[in-house]
């Protein structure tokens, strides 16, 4: 049975990967619902704009042992790293003003911009609790959470300062995704492998592994931005130059166009000169590129890991829906 709970040696209950995943949830609802009265009302705004939980389908994946279980411990760095996202999120729509978030009304919009900081901050809080209620701790010490809300947090500032800097390069502005997205996905990939006591060559491969499928879920995003509506993404779309967010199909296009980025510098493109270059220049296809080249690495790095077909068939799974634009 698929949801079979498992008693391992030294009493530890292991579970299989639909039951984790259960169990992920219920973590995330209970310190969502059971937060203090007074932040409560908030906190459980927050379940109406579920994600895709594509961080804990990760890390649970790659802690499926060659038996198919999944200790215990990676239930709660799933739930702690999904709260962290959370609370990454939460700020993310204060900074852009968002008003949309997976469908539902953004905390800001609802109940405030000041309310919305307090709450990420106790998000974050609640994060760094989780992750430190696991058992055997000293077994996880090379998995520092607190240094990768750093990468995060430095990445989110990192963009904040090329805000509007229409000389930003590619690689100054991988340099910015490297943290603000890559660094949880690389995260939920190494606490999984950790969990699962792998080799420590494998265990670069899987760090390695959800650094680059967190570059080309950014890189998706990015063209996101340019090719959906608002209905459909369920955000706001058409809005990262507004805001003053340069992102590498806009990179792409300044390049190219020495008159559209001084018309730029003058403030004087509307969003459909901004979307015509775009397409002029192939923005979208040099970004469908780059992404593609990180897929391969990513399917290569699969291939290598000693771990069972079943086990890297999901993480291809993984792959293909972090990318989305880029199917081989």
């Amino acid at each position: 049975m698929i949801n079979e709970i498992v008693t391992k040696k030294d009493n530890i209950q292991f579970v299989m990967f639909d039951e984790a995943f259960r169990l992920v949830q219920d973590e995330i609802d209970r310190a969502l619902t059971n937060a203090p009265l007074i932040i409560r009302k908030y906190t459980e705004h927050l379940k109406l704009s579920r994600g895709k939980f594509i961080r804990t389908i990760a890390l649970l994946s790659c802690a499926e042992n060659k038996d198919a279980f999944i200790h215990p411990n990676a239930v709660k760095f799933a739930a702690a790293i999904e709260i962290l996202h959370l609370a990454t999120l939460v700020h993310d729509d204060v900074i852009d003003n968002a008003e949309l978030r997976r469908g539902a009304p953004t905390l800001q919009k609802k109940f405030g911009k000041k309310t919305a900081v307090i709450c990420g901050d106790y998000l974050l809080c609640t994060a760094l609790k989780m992750a430190s209620s696991i058992s055997d701790k000293e077994e996880y010490l090379e998995l520092s959470i607190p240094d990768y809300m750093g990468r995060v947090c430095l990445g989110e500032l990192n963009q904040h300062i090329n805000n509007d800097n229409l000389d930003l390069s590619a690689y100054e502005y991988f340099k910015i995704i490297s943290g603000k997205t890559a660094a949880l996905f690389e995260a939920s990939f190494y606490a999984g492998a950790l969990t699962a006591k792998g080799r420590k060559a494998d265990l670069n491969r899987y760090k390695r592994l959800g650094w680059m499928m967190g570059m080309i879920f950014q890189l998706a995003d990015d063209c996101i931005d340019f090719e959906k509506d608002e209905e459909t993404a369920k955000k706001p779309v058409q809005s990262d130059y507004e805001q003053g967010v340069i992102t590498l199909p806009l990179i792409h296009a300044l390049g190219k166009l020495r008159e559209f980025k001084e018309k730029a510098k003058d403030g004087g493109i509307s969003r459909i000169e901004l979307n015509d270059a775009v397409q002029k220049t192939g923005g979208l296809i040099f970004t469908r590129m780059i992404s593609k080249r990180y897929y391969n690495k990513s399917l290569r790095l699969i291939e290598e890991l000693d771990a069972p077909e079943r086990k890297k068939n999901r993480l291809r799974a993984i792959l293909d829906k972090a990318s989305g634009l880029v199917k081989p």
